[in-house]
């Protein structure tokens, strides 16, 4: 059941069924009321704000629970409806943002790819443990079980293959030539039958994730085309590469260049077209929604955020959008970078203050730096960078000064 509340503080209940949120659009068209405000709850506000947006034309608002509270003590569903109504009548909320249309069903078709990945690195960890059990040490030679040599041998395993020079011999030029001293070695293990059940049980499962992953990227390779009409940009430029996880999309950089009118963020330290497309998905095209780069982070959970009360200084707990984690998995790979400047900020800092203040750090760097780039263009995000990098060269020959003094030595 949901409640709804309007101006006349009159408070009726509806059920979730679809046939009466359709009542509830009738409803509200018969009192004439031409925008809502509703509380984002989990999944569950998706098709109520679908069909009254869609189907009645009614301006639907999704605000932030945080936004809502009430006195501790005297909260019910009766109250937070009336709470919310006059809250908004007074125009005192804030709309959330909210994926439509084509970029919606391509953030469905990226998460839904997400959870594969996760599920597929569970089965990994399973064969490995398999493996491990029969005492076939694979995982100490190999980097990855799961690339082309380590399955390769697997499925040799699984149809009854046990000659361990047969099985090198599946795997790829190079690791025959480096480790084949090593992979004979590690082959040589005792194979039982609950093992090898094991093991296929695993590798049935990876399997399977891989062949459902591989769907998702035709669905966002069809929705990428929808949104280009079949035509993206044909991009001369080598696009950086894509380590992990490459989505099957034909010309994804010139996808993602076409859609956002040739600015490309891949220019920025750490970003591929892969989480280029994830942001899509989760922010969508037009940034200048968020007033400042500021909000922009603030929304994305990477803003400091303090929560202090006379001599008391807490860090305030802050909500984890999936576009936030997104450059926190970018200022993660950064931070063992050599020649960026915002890796050698963030070891920096990481060494004073540990790896969480250090990830979020470069993270809220990183975003403010997209938000520039898409707000005010390539040439802003360069020169912020450039003097972002004179700072770091002027602070290092401080500190050499420092230590040559301090050392009785002449620079």
């Amino acid at each position: 059941q949901f409640f709804v509340s309007t101006n006349d503080k009159v408070v009726k209940t509806f059920y979730t069924f679809t046939s009466d949120i359709i009542e509830l659009g009738n409803y509200l068209k018969s009192k004439k009321v031409e925008s809502v405000a509703m509380e984002a709850t989990g999944v569950y506000w998706y098709v109520i704000y679908e069909i009254l947006d869609q189907e009645f034309g009614i301006d639907v608002w999704l605000v932030d629970g945080r936004q809502t509270k009430q006195v501790p003590g005297r909260k019910t569903d009766v109250k937070d409806c009336q709470w919310i109504q006059e809250l908004h009548s007074y125009g005192l909320l804030n709309r959330c943002h909210v994926t439509t249309g084509d970029l919606k069903s391509l953030r469905t078709y990226q998460r839904l790819r997400e959870d594969h990945i996760e599920t597929s690195s569970m089965h990994i960890n399973h064969m490995q443990k398999a493996l491990t059990v029969m005492n076939i040490r694979l995982k100490e030679v190999l980097s990855q079980i799961h690339g082309k040599s380590g399955l390769s041998m697997i499925e040799a395993m699984l149809v009854g293959e046990r000659n361990k020079e047969k099985l090198l011999s599946l795997c790829h030029i190079s690791v025959k030539k480096n480790k084949s001293e090593l992979i004979l070695k590690a082959l040589e293990g005792h194979y039982t039958e609950e093992g090898l059940f094991t093991l296929k049980q695993a590798y049935d499962g990876y399997i399977f994730y891989q062949n459902q992953i591989e769907e998702c990227d035709k669905k966002m390779s069809e929705i990428l085309n929808k949104i280009n009409d079949n035509d993206p940009t044909q991009s001369t430029d080598k696009r950086k590469a894509i380590r992990h996880h490459k989505p099957d999309i034909n010309n994804l950089g010139g996808h993602m260049l076409k859609i956002f009118g040739n600015q490309d963020a891949t220019v920025l330290s750490g970003f591929t077209d892969y989480s280029w497309l994830r942001l899509l998905g989760e922010v969508g095209v037009d940034l200048s929604k968020w007033k400042t780069e500021k909000h922009f982070t603030s929304w994305l959970g990477l803003s400091p955020g303090q929560h202090n009360s006379g001599k008391m200084r807490r860090n305030k707990k802050k909500g984890r959008p999936k576009a936030g984690q997104i450059f926190r998995t970018i200022a993660q790979s950064l931070l063992n970078s050599k020649d960026i400047a915002l890796g050698a900020f963030g070891r920096k800092l990481r060494a004073k203050k540990g790896s969480g203040v250090a990830i979020k750090a470069v993270a809220r760097k990183l975003a403010a730096q997209y938000w520039r780039l898409m707000v005010k263009g390539r040439d802003f995000v360069e020169k912020g960078v450039e003097e972002y990098e004179k700072q770091v060269y002027r602070s290092k020959v401080r500190a050499l000064g420092r230590l040559s003094k301090e050392l009785g030595m002449v620079l």
